[in-house]
């Protein structure tokens, strides 16, 4: 940062210590004690600025739905695989009434028109635009101008430390914003928020910053570089991955029987984007019956396969996900491509999600603007509606970006895992690779004692929404050098190291209590109090499977490959495997599989990993131990042995 910009966000910081007092009645709705890394205040923002003002409303029954989630994915419920209807579960979560006229009536006594306060079609959020300075006055609390780094046209508006609400109104509502939520990628002048009656008419690509732009927080796999030459053959998986090894360790050889009946999606962000001709390079090697063969796109906000940027960046993702989601799972099994957001605007997981589940969306299928892409696309490119309940989820999804759960608020992190919760209740699989920073959040940062973000803090920095309890969270193991798939693996120590660990946001889910209680009791970690969080967290991952040493084809190249981004799709196609299975017999497919998995049986049929660790933040983070560990999960899938269990469920 330059010395004159320095200068301006100390003498904002100064400011920010005269904060608006909190109108009489009010309580604190929510606060943030810390600013993600890279962001500086520079400036009060203007009072005529316009905010696209949301408020999230509570969902009824939130309360019950570890309940609800439990009663159709516990083995031993009499309701196991009794999925609810998209219907069921947009009537059973829809706010009251009372909640929509409390708000309303919030907003019209603070000096807006009525006319101007919508509802939107979920019935989940209410949308106005306001000035700043009556969003100031609303919430009581100021409003600056955050710049990220030392370049001036990434900033982003948002409000100091925290903000108030009526009490009477506080319990009808979850999350105001734009407020203090910095799931944001800097936006470039295109993307800043617009006084009223101005327009910027740049659609320049460089402002395209989503959860898909390199270098912007998320994970991504890593590579050692090109290789010359493919060893395909089983004692060589050591040095390089392939699916004939991927087949051998996991015991995995299937025929789809009803593959038009069942489904997988792989999920990226543009710019992210497949190589038509790389799938065919994998495939001429691989699986030779699948040259030409392609995922089927569902395009969701503008998403496409982008060919304006290439190379290892934006190519390796995809690449890597649906050349072994694909091979793996055969000709005959179509994959799906969720492709979000176009190269402007791009995509966050909420704009996923609003497409997946209708009820999730606010105002006419819109979003929320401060942290997800606003369509049709005002800079350029996608001129579509927002796409809202427009794909009916496969049955399996996986996804291999995260953040580190510290650059996000509790709230809003809490309003998304319950989406995920609700896509278990209709019968969705959802797999979210855990990250390649061992302890540690993406690129390595870890927390200080007062968990902020520090690069040499030594507090562990756990990862979002892979610490949602509601997903099934994905670490990475290895071939051990010297050994062969007949030998057991351990837990990733190549490039990567398999994220795991415990929320500093979710508490523990109950199928997951006697595992984790057996792993802290039998092993504890022995780290001074406030290393990681001990009060009884969800803990992660789930499962593993191999993240190292993978050949993918990358323009033209193969290149080694590393990351739990290699295992997240590999245990889709086993899942989706297994899913297939099921339906042929007349049965649901899997859904939420913690609950089932974590069962004694159930983690029997895992390949327990008992060495490795996953160092982060100047420790050698956890160890893989017999049983679940915070390394590995449960272990890696044996395909055979999980069949043969899934399938004499109900």
């Amino acid at each position: 940062m330059t010395l004159s910009t320095r200068l301006v966000a100390l003498l904002a910081l100064a400011l920010c210590v005269v904060a608006v007092p909190a109108p009489a009645g009010h309580v604190v709705h929510e606060a943030r004690d810390r600013i993600p890394r890279g962001w500086a205040p520079v400036r009060r923002a203007e009072p005529d600025m316009v905010l696209p003002f949301r408020v999230g409303l509570v969902q009824p029954n939130l309360q019950n739905i570890e309940d609800y989630i439990m009663d159709v994915s516990h083995p031993e419920s009499p309701n196991y695989g009794k999925h609810w209807s998209p219907a069921k579960v947009a009537s059973t979560f829809r706010p009251t009434k009372e909640s929509v006229d409390t708000v309303r009536d919030w907003l019209v006594e603070g000096g807006i028109a009525p006319e101007r306060v919508k509802l939107g079609t979920g019935g989940s959020w209410m949308k106005v635009n306001v000035t700043i300075e009556e969003a100031e006055r609303l919430l009581g609390t100021e409003y600056y101008v955050y710049q990220y780094g030392e370049d001036d046209n990434y900033t982003h508006v948002a409000c100091h430390e925290k903000y108030h609400l009526p009490e009477h109104v506080s319990k009808h509502v979850e999350i105001v914003s734009p407020t203090l939520h910095f799931d944001t990628i800097p936006r470039g002048p295109a993307g800043q928020w617009q006084k009223v009656g101005s327009r910027d008419d740049s659609n320049s690509s460089s402002s395209a910053r989503t959860i898909g732009q390199p270098g912007f927080g998320t994970s991504f796999p890593k590579t050692k570089g090109t290789i010359q030459s493919i060893i395909d053959q089983l004692e060589n998986c050591d040095e390089q991955i392939v699916p004939n090894c991927l087949r051998a360790l996991y015991d995995f050889e299937y025929y789809p029987l009803v593959p038009d009946k069942n489904s997988l999606a792989i999920v990226e962000y543009t710019p992210q984007a497949y190589v038509a001709s790389d799938l065919d390079m994998f495939f001429s090697n691989f699986s030779p019956s699948q040259v030409g063969q392609r995922p089927v796109l569902y395009s969701i906000d503008g998403g496409y396969i982008q060919t304006d940027y290439g190379g290892f960046d934006y190519n390796g993702e995809s690449n890597l996900d649906l050349q072994y989601a694909m091979s793996l799972v055969g000709s005959r099994q179509p994959v799906q491509l969720y492709q979000a957001g176009d190269l402007y605007e791009g995509a966050s997981f909420g704009n996923l999600l609003d497409a997946l589940d209708a009820s999730y969306c606010t105002f006419d299928g819109g979003d929320d603007p401060e942290f997800d892409a606003v369509y049709p696309d005002p800079y350029g490119g996608y001129e579509g509606a927002e796409d809202c309940g427009t794909v009916t989820p496969a049955y399996i999804m996986s996804t291999s970006y995260g953040y580190t759960e510290a650059d996000l608020t509790p709230a809003y992190e809490q309003r998304q895992c319950a989406e995920y919760a609700k896509l278990g209740l209709m019968g969705i699989t959802v797999l979210f690779s855990s990250g390649d920073d061992g302890v540690a959040g993406n690129s390595g940062v870890c927390l200080d004692a007062d968990g902020e973000e520090d690069y040499d803090g030594t507090v562990f920095a756990p990862g979002f929404p892979v610490d949602c309890p509601y997903v099934t969270a994905v670490g990475a193991t290895q071939v051990n050098p010297n050994s062969t798939v007949l030998e057991p693996e351990s837990a990733c120590e190549q490039v990567i190291y398999s994220g795991g660990g415990f929320s500093n946001v979710f508490p523990m889910p109950s199928y997951q209590a006697s595992a984790v209680e057996e792993y802290l009791t039998n092993y504890p970690p022995g780290y001074p109090a406030g290393t990681y969080n001990t009060s009884g967290s969800r803990a992660y991952p789930d499962i593993a499977a191999n993240g190292a040493n993978y050949i993918v084809a990358v323009q033209g190249e193969f290149y080694l490959v590393y990351g739990t981004s290699c295992a997240s799709p590999v245990s889709a196609a086993i899942f989706s495997a297994i899913n297939d299975a099921r339906i042929a017999i007349g049965k649901s497919p899997i859904g939420f599989i913690n609950p089932t998995i974590y069962t004694p049986e159930f983690r029997a049929a895992f390949n327990d990993i008992t060495t490795g660790s996953n160092p982060g933040c100047g420790t050698e983070g956890f160890y893989a131990q017999p049983g679940w560990d915070p390394v590995t999960g449960v272990g890696t899938p044996n395909f055979v042995k999980l069949l043969a269990l899934w399938l004499v469920l109900p």
